[in-house]
């Protein structure tokens, strides 16, 4: 289950680029995201991870290998200030050392890290714990766009030594050279490419001292505005996920976070959601979970999901999957 954060649409905006070239309409993108044609046309607009995801599935049931397409869009200045940051470090191990540092503007959803193993530094995109399903769109969109990212600090291309990912090769695997001019392993413990050490001291060509120290201290800011509401947001998703069976509605969930139902209804907006989106979301994937492990009869699921009748379920699901429950189930 993704844990949610704010974010920006960069992301968003590349996936809704690459499609357009294909004539294909950005509501088919959009379809279940709650991200509205308003929302793209303000810079400020902050989303959830959990929208973001939900355009990338929407993307990979179009085209399966669109992580790597995506990857390569991903340039520095995609990162707003954290990309200036990036840019003005002295050398570029300072700047590997401080997008590690805030995950969250990065967008990643692993963890990162830097790995000496004597003359070469890998650079480890490990720790998944997200959709399944989306696993080999997010490693591959991570590690080429983290490749991108020291291409533009360092002004040409970094040359590799090897590179590794989790996945098995897909079908697709001939593509993987456009992106990995090296040895390329799968079915590996990480995601992860190398590079000789020697690179870390390097000074990038970009560096000022006084630009760095700014916009790092902005991006610390930024840091807390993405994250701070992650455990606020938690909450409410755990209480939720605890009175599936009896929602509390939004005057009743208002009260058990010890706020007004209007506060409430302000601070989902501003993370790009509503309670009926947040409790949906659940739903389903309590549904989800429940159709593929249990052997209970779908009225009950629908009793336990707090439906009044079955019917009023199966609506819902086919709306959430484009499926009905008994097609889902396995």
């Amino acid at each position: 289950m993704l844990h949610s954060h704010l974010t920006t649409l960069n992301a968003v905006s590349l996936v809704l680029d690459a499609f357009k070239a294909k004539g294909l309409s950005s509501d088919a993108l959009l379809a279940g995201s709650g991200i509205s044609a308003a929302d793209l046309q303000r810079a400020d607009t902050r989303i959830t991870t959990n929208q973001e995801m939900q355009v990338c599935a929407n993307a990979v049931a179009l085209k399966h290998d669109i992580g790597l397409e995506l990857g390569r869009r991903m340039h520095v200045s995609c990162y707003g200030m954290l990309g200036y940051a990036l840019l003005t470090c002295a050398t570029f191990g300072d700047a590997l050392r401080l997008a590690i540092r805030y995950p969250a503007l990065l967008g990643t959803l692993f963890e990162l890290s830097l790995e000496d193993d004597g003359e070469r530094v890998w650079f480890v995109a490990a720790d998944y714990r997200e959709s399944p399903a989306m696993a080999v769109f997010n490693a591959e969109f991570c590690l080429v766009s983290l490749k991108v990212i020291c291409d533009d600090l360092l002004g040409h291309p970094l040359p590799l030594l090897a590179a590794r990912l989790e996945h098995p090769a897909p079908d697709y695997q001939a593509i993987y050279a456009e992106h990995f001019d090296c040895a390329l392993h799968f079915d590996a413990r990480d995601n992860a490419f190398a590079f000789d050490k020697r690179w870390l001291d390097h000074p990038l060509p970009l560096a000022d001292t006084i630009t760095h120290q700014a916009m790092a201290e902005r991006c610390r800011k930024q840091n807390l505005e993405f994250t701070g509401r992650q455990a606020w947001l938690g909450r409410i998703r755990q209480l939720l996920r605890a009175q599936l069976n009896a929602a509390p509605g939004l005057e009743g969930l208002a009260q058990q976070m010890n706020c007004s139902a209007r506060t409430l209804r302000r601070h989902l907006k501003e993370l790009g959601c509503s309670y009926q989106e947040l409790l949906d979301e659940l739903r389903f994937e309590q549904a989800k979970h429940m159709l593929c492990e249990d052997q209970m009869p779908i009225y009950r699921i629908a009793e336990a999901l707090g439906f009044s009748e079955t019917a009023s379920f199966r609506h819902a699901f086919v709306r959430w999957s484009g499926v009905a429950p008994s097609q889902f189930r396995p």
